[in-house]
């Protein structure tokens, strides 16, 4: 699946586009298809660019860029957590961190196919 929509123009000393590893491309294609809607676009073997995230980003599946481990989390916005929360789970994907309060808020963190944690968070109580 593809999107051949241009990208917005860069707006400066803004985030432009987050990159995440890659290690399972169809699975990973599935999995924020499915749960999140997001398109893709193959640049190659190795790399999946990827629209509808808020945010232009892609997974590298390049062998030397190895797993950074704990550093910067990606927070997802849901308007219904309990149905992305259901989503994920529906795709066999590790809940790492269950529902939980914080100011602001709920959020829930996941492993993603490739081993990266994410989060998803939902306005109120």
């Amino acid at each position: 699946m593809a999107d051949e929509q241009a990208p917005p123009e860069p707006v400066h000393h803004t985030i432009d586009y987050i990159e995440l590893p890659l290690m399972k491309i169809q699975e990973t294609k599935a999995f924020y298809t499915e749960v999140f809607g997001w398109t893709f676009r193959k640049w190659g073997p190795l790399y999946l660019s990827f629209r509808g995230a808020g945010i232009s980003g892609g997974f590298n599946g390049e062998a030397n860029l190895g797993k950074v481990g704990a550093g910067v989390l990606v927070v997802l916005y849901s308007s219904d957590l309990q149905a992305t929360l259901e989503a994920v789970k529906a795709t066999g994907a590790r809940i790492s961190r269950p529902v939980f309060d914080f100011p602001g808020g709920k959020r829930f963190h996941f492993i993603d196919p490739n081993g990266s944690e994410l989060a998803v968070w939902s306005e109120g109580s």
